[in-house]
């Protein structure tokens, strides 16, 4: 902002022009009607000089040192010369050395049209005003008779006046400079004073506009400042309010958006997978089906065969089917989550226990060591089914040494459970993807054993549910696949 459209320099200026103004007409006035004011006041004394003194020659009536002295009192104090004669025109006082001066001058008054100008008059004298050709100069004068017949001359010099006013006239100016000057510096401070706090409010409202509700108003100015600036401190508040909420809800809003996009995405996955998952089983069933139907063999043994296939490729649906419906309800939260203090060590032994045989077929020995009770908080049937399937993949997986062992390891406030394997690692970049719905690390194999790329996705699922960690560590001769349960007792 340029600084002469400032208001700041808008105050000065007013100032300054007003203590100007006020100078200049003074000055004006002063040398205008100064001389007027001084000669009408120089008028008044005179008059009043001219009452006194003929009280004085009253009183005394006979010249003498105090009728000196009073006379001069009251005259020479304000510069006036004073001729006082009798009747008969003898001086009787005379302010001045020579008298005959004076008495000359009463002559010329009274006898010879010397250039005068009357002023006022009464019954005893005249005021006038007249110009001294010999002294170049103009004088005012007061000459007449007193009470007991004697008459007197006042004179005054005009030339001591003018000197005054001029005198008066240039202090004036001197002081008007002062003033003005002066007038500068206070305009400058009161502006400082009247918009610094205007200065605070504007830089409070550049921040608020960069949305920084920190900056408060903190003057105590109780005028219509203060109130502004409480006004914007108060405004601050609820636009910080305000926009919290706004933030609050655009997160809402970007969450629920991201969760519509989800699921789409899962459900467009969801279909995608599936049509591939079943088109498989689908084909071989139809193949088998339409074989038999138009007894493509007569052989009975084949005829079981064909029979064997569509029931296992059925099953295969089923499970798959099951899978993903546990799936669909774990992921989207429809299921309440239930949590049971249970025997972590009795489940695993139960399970153990049940894959024995399966195990036995596969030539594959199982180890649980653990016998004393360890107990956890979860969904034991949930917990089930992940160490289920951790037990199935390791069956599924195992090679080399053919060997599973299922471990508990206790820690602080939580105990982890771990399912190896001997067997292939898992690829590195393989590894983070084991638990995505359908994913396959190893497509033929899978297909083999019936596996469906599901298993794991539950797991994910059920341990998200409940906040704990799981997760899948290659070692050397084979895989581990891990999970861990809350133990304390809290």
């Amino acid at each position: 902002m340029k600084k002469r459209n400032s208001i700041k320099f808008k105050i000065i200026i007013l100032l300054v022009s007003i203590i100007t103004g006020i100078v200049l007409l003074i000055l004006f006035f002063n040398s205008t009607f100064s001389e007027s004011y001084y000669q009408k006041t120089k008028e008044m004394a005179m008059l009043e000089a001219y009452n006194k003194v003929d009280v004085i020659v009253s009183k005394y009536k006979q010249a003498n040192k105090s009728y000196a002295d009073s006379v001069e009192i009251q005259t020479s104090t304000v510069g006036m010369s004073v001729l006082i004669m009798d009747s008969s025109f003898i001086p009787k006082y005379s302010s001045d050395k020579e008298p005959e001066e004076l008495k000359h001058r009463f002559s010329l008054d009274i006898f010879s049209g010397t250039e005068n100008t009357i002023i006022s008059q009464g019954p005893n004298y005249i005021l006038q005003k007249i110009y001294d050709s010999r002294l170049n100069d103009h004088y005012l004068e007061i000459w007449g008779s007193l009470s007991l017949g004697d008459v007197i001359l006042i004179r005054l010099p005009m030339q001591s006046i003018t000197d005054s006013v001029q005198i008066t006239n240039t202090f004036n100016q001197y002081v008007g400079i002062g003033v003005i000057l002066l007038g500068i510096i206070i305009a400058y401070f009161f502006s400082n004073y009247i918009t610094k706090p205007i200065k605070e409010l504007s830089t409070i409202a550049e921040r608020m506009a960069e949305l920084d509700f920190d900056a408060k108003y903190k003057g105590k100015d109780k005028g219509e400042l203060g109130l502004l600036g409480n006004s914007m401190n108060y405004m601050s508040g609820k636009l910080q309010d305000n926009i919290s909420n706004l933030k609050a809800a655009n997160i809402e809003l970007k969450k629920d958006l991201e969760h519509k996009i989800q699921i789409d995405e899962l459900r467009t996955d969801f279909l995608s997978n599936v049509s591939h998952e079943l088109k498989t089983p689908i084909a071989l069933i139809q193949g088998y089906s339409e074989g038999l139907k138009e007894g493509i063999s007569d052989d009975p043994e084949s005829m079981n065969f064909y029979c064997d296939v569509i029931i296992d490729e059925a099953n295969k649906m089923n499970n798959m089917v099951k899978k993903l419906l546990t799936l669909n309800q774990i992921e989207f939260g429809n299921e309440k989550l239930i949590m049971d203090r249970f025997d972590l060590t009795e489940l695993i032994s139960s399970i153990v226990n049940a894959n024995e045989i399966r195990a036995n077929q596969n030539n594959i020995k199982m180890k649980f060591e653990q016998t004393e009770p360890v107990y956890v908080w979860s969904d034991e049937y949930k917990i089930e089914e992940v160490i289920t399937n951790y037990i199935s993949n390791a069956i599924n997986h195992c090679d080399f040494e053919k060997e599973i062992i299922i471990k508990t390891i206790k820690k602080e406030n939580c105990v982890r459970v771990s399912v190896f394997n001997t067997g292939k690692n898992i690829p590195k970049e393989d590894i983070n993807n084991v638990w995505i719905k359908f994913y396959k690390v190893d497509k033929a194999r899978t297909r083999e054993y019936g596996g469906n790329g599901i298993g794991l996705s539950i797991v994910k699922a059920i341990l998200d549910s409940y906040d704990k960690e799981c997760g899948v560590v290659n070692y050397k001769n084979g895989v581990e696949f891990w999970f861990e349960l809350d133990s304390k007792n809290e």
